[in-house]
């Protein structure tokens, strides 16, 4: 999908952290967005002065009002004041405005519930690596989001990295891959480090050596288009030492070992979300 202009939209960022703060700073490197039709808000005002002179735009401790003044409105406040955030706002909301949430475990139903009436809500699940616009977003549409709505969330999030739809019932699973994902594949770094030690190579060398080869075959795998087991059997000649080391992985279950953790991960985002 082709970017959308969106400079002359009126946005609001309420919450702005550190994936508010990174998101804001891609989207203005990109021109997607202007400074003076962009506000934010924080908790802190110490923090809102040094933000605004930091990105040029208006950031406040007033939710209200700068709801008011935006059609775009990105909830980027922990999931535990979601809730509190929105009934704050809803007097400001109308079904000409837009709720994006980045809120782990909140549903649009639940938000749309608060809001009460007809309001495009769409739900994101951004993951850390958007801090360096390497980011995997997955989004999912409330029952009110049109095309253009989805259009829009579509363009802000792929400023960071990719971006997959789902439906929401399956954004519990994107928790688990992508948004949890970059926490195993850095315990997955950090093994192979440790192991590239003990067989006798200084650890700044076997951290290069090790992030640089899975940047690399990550990379294959997207632009290839092939199924990674392919690509797996691609290295792995027969009788040669790969082989030997995948049959050492499947002898200690390293498959079984990671469906197990998404399947957790994905039960207890499911947990999350019941009591949310």
């Amino acid at each position: 999908m082709e970017k959308m202009n969106l400079r002359e939209k009126r946005v609001a960022f309420l919450g702005l952290g550190t994936m508010g703060e990174s998101l804001l700073e891609a989207l203005f490197h990109e021109e997607i967005l202007a400074p003076e039709n962009t506000v934010a808000t924080v908790l802190h005002p110490e923090r809102a002065e040094h933000l605004t002179k930091k990105l040029g735009i208006s950031v406040n401790i007033d939710n209200i009002n700068a709801t008011s003044q935006a059609e775009v409105v990105l909830l980027c406040v922990k999931p535990k004041v979601v809730e509190p955030v929105v009934r704050e706002i809803a007097g400001e909301i109308n079904a000409n405005k837009l709720i994006i949430s980045i809120a782990a475990s909140i549903t649009t139903q639940s938000i749309e519930q608060i809001l009460g009436a007809a309001i495009p809500v769409i739900r994101a699940m951004p993951n850390t690596p958007c801090v360096i616009r390497s980011g995997m977003t997955g989004i999912c549409r409330g029952k009110d989001v049109t095309e253009s709505d989805l259009g829009i969330a579509r363009t802000l999030f792929e400023s960071v990295g990719m971006v997959v739809e789902v439906d929401e019932e399956q954004m519990d699973a994107v928790t688990a891959l992508s948004g949890s994902g970059p926490a195993f594949a850095y315990l997955i770094i950090e093994s192979l480090v440790e192991a590239g030690v003990k067989v006798g190579l200084a650890r700044d060398a076997a951290t290069v050596l090790v992030a640089q080869t899975l940047q690399g075959a990550v990379r294959m795998t997207l632009e290839s288009g092939q199924d990674p087991a392919l690509l797996k059997d691609a290295v792995a000649t027969p009788g040669g030492c790969t082989i030997e080391g995948i049959r050492a992985l499947e002898d200690r279950n390293l498959r079984g070992i990671l469906i197990n953790a998404i399947v957790k991960t994905t039960e207890r985002a499911k947990e999350l979300a019941e009591k949310s």
